[in-house]
């Protein structure tokens, strides 16, 4: 007689997802387009009857899964009308490829942080000054500073003047966009992301190639500690 196949525990649906889904649902059932924009943070809050923190995590969830666009000033955009059905199975699976990229960010940033220490040039420098000077307006501006994140890994990259770990690091550019976006959405990240990258570009700039390897593995645990691993249903 073949062995019985054991019964999997019921995963219940985090609050966000839920909130993601309704959320969806509302989308589909006014029959929004691409480029409609969604009722504020507050107001979603309110109807659904939980916390501001709780709808800007449902919508970074959305933002991952290519469901909306959130921009500073003009809120969340939609991007995409994708099924309420799909929505909280598209998170999960996002938050299943999490762990797999940030061990493969580790193992790649950190061996460029340390060749950038050891190559960089002074126009490296100045790309990774620039990129830490768009980061810093951003989030002064009150934004999450996602393109200034975006420019500096992309400056440390080109700093370490290794053809092979470069390509390999765009192979994963879409991936790694996904992690930017769930990092920098979590409540005080993109200042502390900030910090995180000065003292990257410090030991870079000292040519200490051990400490920029450590200040890199540092920031990529940083990266790594977001709500959606966190919280338990």
């Amino acid at each position: 007689m073949a062995p019985r196949q054991t019964l999997r525990p019921v995963q219940r649906p985090r609050l966000y997802e839920q909130v993601a889904q309704q959320i969806s649902e509302w989308i589909d059932t006014n029959g929004l387009r691409a480029g409609d924009r969604l009722p504020p943070e507050r107001e979603l809050a309110s109807q659904l009857g939980v916390s501001r923190a709780t709808v800007s995590q449902a919508l970074v969830a959305l933002e991952v899964i290519g469901v909306v666009v959130v921009r500073h000033g003009d809120g969340a955009i939609l991007s995409d009308v994708t099924g309420p059905s799909r929505v909280v199975e598209a998170i999960r699976d996002h938050a299943k490829r999490i762990p797999e990229v940030i061990d493969a960010r580790d193992a790649l940033e950190t061996k460029l942080a340390s060749l950038a220490a050891e190559r960089r040039t002074e126009e490296d420098l100045e790309r990774i000054d620039e990129a830490l000077r768009v980061m810093e307006a951003d989030i002064e501006a009150g934004g999450r500073g996602d393109e200034g994140d975006e420019l500096f890994h992309g400056a440390v990259t080109a700093a370490a003047h290794s053809d092979l770990l470069a390509r390999m690091m765009a192979e994963i550019g879409e991936l790694i966009a996904e992690t930017r976006i769930e990092s920098l959405g979590q409540p005080g990240r993109p200042r502390d992301s900030l910090a995180a990258h000065r003292r990257v570009a410090d030991a870079i700039r000292a040519g200490d190639a051990a400490e920029a390897a450590r200040a890199m593995h540092a920031h990529i645990e940083q990266v790594s500690d977001v709500a959606i691993l966190n919280e338990r249903p």
